[in-house]
This record gives structure tokens, C-alpha cells and sequence, in this order.
């Protein structure tokens, strides 16, 4: 398995998720399946299954955090080229065909989340940002069609 490349904040984002999920939600859930016994049948119980399910879904997610969490290779950025498009670089673009200007902080799979500016670098755009230095203009094919945008700034 390959390590999984987090910046410190998203290291510490899934350490805060696993340990809500471990101390909080599985009493929660332990509750729920104690309060569905004690309606009697549990081979007709909605409430009894209900709880059950959620059980399984938080134990699934917990040992996805855990397995990911082993294989954190935490990015600081201190021995990554400053001058280029990396993992952990913020990126200031401009799209040239609509004149405006985005900002996308460069992360893993794991971080993504494009309503907060955090671009996947395994996406099309992310993989094809990376590498490219301040001033260069990239163009990218995507499903909807082609983007260009200009390198203006990188900062880390």
C-alpha cells in the first residue's frame, strides 16, 4: 500500500474524525442498540436493525481512518521546490477565457474539498498544475471541455 500524503492540518482533521468517531459516536450508537432491545424482538425491530447498520457503517469508517492514518507521510513543504506547483502549495490562476481570478490550495485525495479551495492534486487539474512554475500558462482538457489558466502566484 502506498503512504497517503497529508499537510499537518489534514493529518490532525482525520486524528480529530477518528477520535470523535471512537469516543463519541460509538457510544452513541451503543446507546441506540440498547434502547432497541429493550423493545423486545429484535428479529422485527426497524430500530434494532437501524442501529446495527450505523454500527457497521461507523466501524467501516473507522478502520478506513486507521489504515489511512498508519500510512500518513506528512508534507511540510521544507524540502519541496518553492518555486513550483507541489502538494501543499497555494496557487493564485487566472482563467483566461472568463478573466478571473481562482485560488486553489494544492492537497491529496484525502483533503480535497473544493467548496474550501483544497484541489485534489490527482484530479485533472491538480496533476496538471503540478510541476509548472509562476508565469507559465497550462491548458487543461477535462470532461466538459479545455481550461486555460495562467500560473500568477504559488506560496506556501
Amino acid at each position: 500500500m502506498k503512504d497517503v500524503k497529508l499537510t499537518r492540518a489534514g493529518y490532525e482533521k482525520l486524528f480529530a474524525e477518528l477520535d470523535h468517531l471512537k469516543k463519541v459516536k460509538r457510544r452513541e450508537i451503543a446507546k441506540d442498540i440498547g434502547k432497541a432491545r429493550e423493545k423486545g424482538d429484535l428479529s422485527e425491530n426497524a430500530e434494532y436493525d437501524a442501529a446495527r447498520e450505523a454500527q457497521a457503517h461507523l466501524e467501516k469508517r473507522i478502520s478506513e481512518l486507521e489504515d489511512k492514518l498508519s500510512r500518513v507521510s506528512i508534507i511540510d513543504g521544507l524540502d519541496i521546490d518553492k518555486n513550483k506547483v507541489y502538494v501543499g502549495a497555494t496557487v493564485k490562476l487566472k482563467d483566461l477565457e472568463y478573466d478571473e481570478e481562482i485560488e486553489y490550495q494544492m492537497v491529496s485525495e484525502e483533503e480535497a474539498d473544493l467548496a474550501h479551495g483544497k484541489l485534489s492534486i490527482t484530479s485533472p487539474v491538480g496533476k496538471a498544475l503540478l510541476g509548472h512554475k509562476k508565469g507559465e500558462t497550462v491548458t487543461i482538457k477535462v470532461p466538459a471541455g479545455t481550461l486555460k489558466y495562467k500560473i500568477l502566484t504559488i506560496s506556501r
